[in-house]
């Protein structure tokens, strides 16, 4: 078995005297495909820090293999104003060439100041940064936050590829099973590790639980009542997921029947537009742009009552626009939008600009006073409805601006989904979620009795919830199909992308020729001499490090010969592309 890269060993930390973990250990070795999952707030993020060396810890080691070069991928990534993409990635220590490669992958332009870069650009930028050169260790904490549906399918891909070590944290169920071939499982502060993808993790998982379950009937009850509602409810909202499902299906067969099965049509003589009541939305051949950029051509739809229509397609496309047109809150520029006569919308964007911050969670979802709120319906006290999204008895009368950014989405959907209304419209609602609270809302939505249209980037969330899928494919194209996300995919399989660069064509590609000048043939000749001295000078540090005696002897020479490698390795990767650079230049200079 390899030697591990990085190696903690029991690890402890604690937050104002609270523990957050305590003894935990991990190694991670070369070709390690791991996520890391757990619920908001456990420290996922604090452990992701700690392996790469940003946070220090109260007790414990931590070691990492002399030469390994790691990369890692933060949540909130800083961008400094004024600067080009190229000028960011570059801040890593790549070669231009190699920062010219990523961001032509990803699809970014290069030279484009980052001011006013959406969420989905300015995580892609993040991401090429992470991604670039290579690195033994990629660290990477929710990559698919702002991404759309094509630029994560390319990460999945890109990662299925890297021959290095991953560790990721993601709450994109779909996202995991295709790129984790083992699980950490990090739950009230002690890790848990799982040799199997995250496929496995339901099953595996609860299985855990049954055995702490089986433990703590011996123990105090107050903790196994604790335990039930913390894991047991979550186990339960999974498994009435699954019979809602084939509910799920029975819809989609319905909606079928009313589809044409003319690619991107709508057959609009399947059902009549009498009975005010069952018709929900009626759009005929709408249209809208953006200055010269067409967004929406000639669509046309009937969403009926009872309908669960996701809406899909690239950023920038516009689909948020097709829903607040559909909606009746934006004009279209040629065409009519028809809504029912008893329409009443719920709406919820990814602002969460129906929270007020300085009032608590509680006056929050009671903004005219009293205990209860009204829920379909139904009336809840307040504190078991807070309850039902995860939230504990204390954070009730605490104010909403001290809540993390997936607290504060769970209480936005909460105070959503009290709203009187038969219509409800969800624009990204899975960001910073964790996957305990993404089965609630599936639940939640799930049990609404309306009629949903849902924006979403999910692909596992689309496949649970939808009827039928609207795609906006760019250029004002438009296609509808019955089903979740994945029954799209085999109606309209992906065609190779042909405006998305591959790195053997970006080598290949011709070049506007210039003159090889003096200085760079003469520096192109002496780059192989320095090349092979580094070589021979790390193969010899490397050979002194082996020896088990070296440290133990002499632990002050130890430190001074791994600084030595490190600077050289660095050294020789930068001087190799250099080469390569001059390589190819000389092979087109005429």
């Amino acid at each position: 078995m390899a030697p591990p890269l990085i190696s903690l060993r029991d690890i402890s930390l604690s937050f104002g005297g609270n523990p957050l973990f305590k003894g935990l250990f991990n190694n991670i070795t070369k070709g390690d495909k791991t996520c890391l999952v757990g619920r908001n707030g456990c420290g996922k993020s604090t452990f992701l820090k700690i392996v790469c060396g940003q946070m220090d810890f109260d007790q414990g080691e931590r070691f990492v293999q002399p030469g390994t070069r790691f990369s890692y991928l933060s949540q909130d990534v800083w961008l400094e104003p004024g600067q080009t993409p190229k000028e960011f990635v570059m801040q890593s220590g790549c070669a231009p060439f190699e920062a010219d490669e990523i961001l032509d992958l990803l699809k970014m332009d290069q030279d484009r100041p980052m001011e006013g870069f959406s969420g989905g650009e300015r995580r892609r930028v993040a991401l090429a940064r992470a991604l670039v050169g290579s690195p033994d260790v990629l660290l990477l904490d929710e990559p698919t936050n702002h991404l759309d549906l094509p630029t994560i399918e390319w990460l999945e891909e890109f990662l299925g590829q890297y021959t290095g070590a991953l560790l990721t944290i993601s709450h994109d169920r779909t996202f995991l099973e295709g790129v984790s071939s083992s699980c950490l499982w990090l739950d009230r502060g002690t890790l848990h590790r799982h040799n199997q993808g995250f496929k496995d993790f339901d099953v595996w998982s609860e299985h855990l639980l049954a055995e702490e379950e089986k433990h703590l009937s011996k123990m105090n009850t107050k903790l196994k009542e604790e335990l039930h509602w913390l894991h047991r409810g979550v186990t339960a909202r999974r498994k009435r997921n699954q019979g809602r499902l084939r509910e799920l299906n029975k819809l989609r067969e319905e909606k079928r029947a009313f589809l044409s099965g003319q690619a991107g049509k709508l057959k609009m003589s399947g059902a009549s537009s009498e009975g005010g009541s069952k018709l929900v939305i009626e759009a005929q051949s709408i249209s809208k742009a953006l200055g010269n950029k067409v967004l929406i051509q000639n669509f046309s739809t009937r969403i009926l009552r009872g309908d669960r229509i996701g809406i899909i397609g690239p950023n920038g496309v516009g689909k948020t626009t097709l829903i607040r047109m559909l909606a009746g809150v934006l004009p279209p520029d040629s065409g009519t939008v028809r809504l029912g006569k008893t329409i009443d919308l719920i709406y919820f964007d990814q602002l969460r600009d129906n929270l007020k911050p300085n009032e608590t969670l509680w006056q929050n979802l009671c903004d005219t006073g009293g205990d209860h709120v009204t829920v379909q319906g139904q009336p809840r006290h307040v504190m078991a409805y807070l309850k039902d999204f995860l939230f504990e008895e204390k954070q009730v009368r605490s104010p909403v601006s001290i809540l993390s950014g997936g607290e504060k989405n769970r209480l936005a959907l909460a105070k959503a989904l009290t709203s009187p209304g038969n219509v409800l419209i969800l624009d990204e609602p899975t960001n910073d979620l964790d996957m305990d609270t993404l089965d609630l809302l599936i639940e939640m939505v799930s049990d609404f009795t309306g009629t949903l249209l849902l924006v979403s980037h999910d692909r596992d969330f689309l496949d649970k919830l939808t009827t039928s899928i609207i795609a906006l494919e760019g250029d004002g194209l438009i296609r509808e199909c019955v089903g979740g996300y994945q029954d799209y995919m085999r109606q309209y399989p992906p065609q190779k992308d042909t405006t998305r660069t591959t790195s053997k064509e970006i080598i290949e590609r011709p070049k506007s020729a210039r003159r090889f000048t003096y200085n760079e043939k003469r520096e192109y000749e002496m780059l192989p001499a320095r090349m092979e001295q580094l070589m021979q000078d790390i193969a010899e540090a490397e050979a002194r490090l082996e020896d088990p005696a070296f440290y133990a002897n002499h632990p002050q020479e130890f430190m001074k010969v791994t600084q030595v490698l490190t600077v050289a390795k660095e050294e020789l990767g930068r001087i190799e592309g250099r080469w390569l650079e001059l390589d190819e230049l000389i092979s087109r200079t005429p």
